[in-house]
């Protein structure tokens, strides 16, 4: 018998164990498992969208695929749920900041509006060509996750890319695209 399939009889400090014994994410893929429908419940409590909650699950589990190999975590699913609270809360105050943001913006003079509107075309203009020098993977994964707002599940079955290359992608697009367009910042300021 395989030695995986009794990971059900296991407890949550056995599969940390286990995944710290070998280092194989399938110790942690089991033990996330577990805890896929209380987290779904937690982000849906603070975000109140089923699609932001299901977010939320896929971000809190690439947390904790980043953060479990350095933390001592002695209660995992204690340690889970504060990380998904955590991460809601965050996402609350972001939404609100921008909520805030925008309520200002739309107060400004029409003489201001005009010059921002030129200002948002011209940066849209700077981030298409930026986005245009990406490769076609992370041009693809960057697009579908922050302009069209899909998931890194629903990411994964459009483009065939596993979750790590998804996240990947994601990441490095994200910092060449910064790279690019302060690049092109510094040289309009020439």
């Amino acid at each position: 018998m395989h030695p995986h399939s009794k990971h059900n009889e296991l407890t949550d400090n056995e599969l940390l164990l286990a995944y710290r014994a070998d280092n194989n994410n399938i110790w942690l893929g089991y033990l996330l498992q577990r805890y896929t429908s209380l987290l779904l419940g937690v982000a849906y409590k603070y975000l109140q969208d089923s699609a932001a909650a299901e977010d939320a699950v896929q971000q809190v589990f690439e947390t904790a695929l980043t953060r479990l190999p350095d933390e001592k975590v002695q209660n995992f699913k204690g340690w889970l749920y504060i990380v998904m609270r955590n991460h809601c809360l965050q996402q609350i105050r972001d939404k609100k900041y921008f909520a805030d943001e925008s309520v200002i913006n739309s107060l400004t003079s029409n003489e201001t509006s005009l010059e921002e509107a030129k200002w948002y075309n011209h940066s849209l203009d700077q981030l298409d060509e930026a986005l245009k020098m990406l490769n076609d993977a992370q041009r693809e994964t960057i697009t579908l996750f922050y302009l069209k707002k899909c998931s890194y599940e629903q990411i994964t079955e459009k483009t065939g890319l596993n979750f790590m290359q998804v996240k990947s992608y994601i990441q490095n697009g994200k910092r060449n695209l910064k790279t690019i367009l302060l690049k092109k910042l510094r040289n309009a300021e020439k």
